[in-house]
């Protein structure tokens, strides 16, 4: 899965409302995208009713579940440390059970279960309804593992629980698996394919977060404008199925419209976007609507039409110009960022200047930039040879972050003076005395607590900015608390 501004998270152990009657300490961390953040909550949802409380404490734990990424190899060494840490605390607490679950579980399945031994249990992301089994399994001592890929399975009917909330945004998951393919990437074959959830399903969840005061969603999937929903499926009996079929299916731009009306008070956000599938439709409804941020992660990956050709990118760079300058026209302040991968094979200094060239005609806000890695089982792998020096790899990929670092305060400084609606949701890092929120562009942003607090819509003057951060002063509470 393509990664947004709000995904780039470290490992975090996660922890929900302890229940009574529960006896059982669980104890779980999540590595990489926010889908995986996501699962874990539906993890926690369904042990809970297993009677397993969540727990920040790994040495109390008797099930302790990490969940992975496989989407760069130093997401997977990572892991593989906090594995040693795991088993280190297991020699201490032999009653303790190991879990790997997510993209990594279906990659190293045999490796971590049967060749190192280092875990009791491996889960792949379609297999988590089967967890009260394997945890049965392992308790009595035998190794256990599923990691069979679903064409059905979303999970739409289990109410995740919110790990470590701040009560103020959440996720929800409205896709999952990826079809698109694309060359570098392991997704398709550890999330498999595309399916789409019910809207009905979708709008509940909604529902329940707007009623115990979320202000915030962000709607996931790895390819969210693939979203399609075809009211149960094909009316097979009539002679024009197809012209049924199509008439109750819902799109991703009918879905944003039908929560955006739900809750007119209720931000929202999705991610991610695959430029190929962005439809201008999408881009009407966030013009549209007050409460769909202003603020779209366009996953690019290159600027050279050879390289994305390379990658199985279905977009060239003459068509994400154009998709871009749909988007400066309908949403004039919009925040745009990026994924950017340099050193793919091949890659010659000519496609690099591309890339360059590229971001110097589109100037996001945010960007995010990676030395390519080989990813065992991908296309690119299995036909390509890894031939791009490494120290040209990081001297390529610094000029690329560096130019993103003056684009990003080119950006920000279009606030300077401007009020903006900020949503707090948290104390600021560096400050007890000031709170920490974002944009509708997704932008952080800082300022005095007064007698504000977490939740509330706040306009906010900017008085100065870095390359990623907004100061200012609150002038008042928002029309939208």
């Amino acid at each position: 899965m393509e990664k947004t501004i709000d995904e780039k998270r470290q490992g975090n152990s996660l922890v929900m409302e302890p229940k009574a009657e529960n006896t059982r300490k669980l104890f779980i961390e999540s590595y990489g995208c926010a889908m995986n953040f996501s699962d874990s909550e539906i993890v926690a949802s369904i042990l809970s009713k297993e009677g397993f409380n969540t727990t920040q404490k790994l040495e109390e734990a008797d099930l302790v579940l990490v969940n992975t990424c496989s989407i760069r190899d130093k997401a997977e060494q990572t892991v593989r440390k906090r594995l040693e840490k795991y088993n280190a605390v297991k020699r201490i607490n032999p009653g303790m059970k190991v879990g790997v679950l997510g993209c990594m579980a279906e990659r190293l399945k045999s490796k971590f279960l049967e060749e190192e031994k280092i875990v009791d249990m491996v889960v792949g992301p379609d297999a988590y309804k089967d967890l009260p089994n394997l945890v049965s399994e392992i308790e009595e001592g035998r190794s256990a593992m599923n990691v069979l890929l679903s064409k059905e399975e979303t999970y739409g009917d289990i109410s995740p629980v919110r790990l470590q909330s701040n009560g103020v945004s959440a996720f929800v998951s409205i896709t999952r698996g990826c079809d698109n393919m694309c060359t570098f990437c392991v997704v398709p074959f550890t999330r498999g394919r595309e399916r789409s959830r019910d809207p009905q399903s979708i709008l509940e969840e909604v529902n329940d977060l707007a009623a115990k005061g979320f202000k915030e969603i962000t709607l996931l999937g790895q390819n969210v404008d693939s979203y399609l929903w075809y009211g149960g499926g094909l009316k097979k009996d009539f002679k024009n199925a197809t012209e049924i079929q199509k008439a109750t299916a819902t799109d991703f731009s009918q879905l944003l419209k039908l929560v955006a009306e739900a809750h007119p008070k209720m931000r929202i956000r999705f991610s991610t976007s695959n430029p190929q599938d962005m439809t201008l439709d999408v881009i009407k409804m966030v013009a549209k609507y007050p409460n769909i941020c202003n603020y779209l992660h366009l996953p690019v990956q290159s600027g050279s039409n050879r390289i994305l050709k390379a990658m199985n990118r279905l977009h060239t760079r003459e068509e994400y110009f154009e998709l871009i300058r749909n988007i400066r026209e309908m949403i004039p302040n919009c925040g745009i960022s990026q994924d950017m991968i340099t050193g793919f094979p091949t890659e010659t200094e000519e496609d690099h200047q591309d890339t360059l060239s590229l971001m110097e005609e589109v100037v996001y806000d945010f960007g995010y930039m990676y030395a390519y890695s080989e990813r065992p089982g991908t296309m690119a792998e299995r036909k390509l040879e890894d031939d791009v020096p490494q120290e040209v790899k990081k001297r390529r990929l610094q000029e690329i972050v560096d130019l993103q670092q003056k684009h990003s305060k080119q950006r920000t400084k279009r606030f300077l003076g401007e009020i903006t609606e900020v949503l707090i949701e948290r104390e600021s890092k560096k400050s007890d005395q000031h709170w920490s929120g974002r944009n509708s562009q997704n932008t952080v942003v800082v300022f005095d607590k007064e007698n504000y607090k977490i939740g509330d819509f706040v306009n906010v003057k900017i008085k100065d900015c870095t390359s990623a951060t907004l100061i200012g002063e609150p002038v008042g509470y928002s029309d939208n608390n």
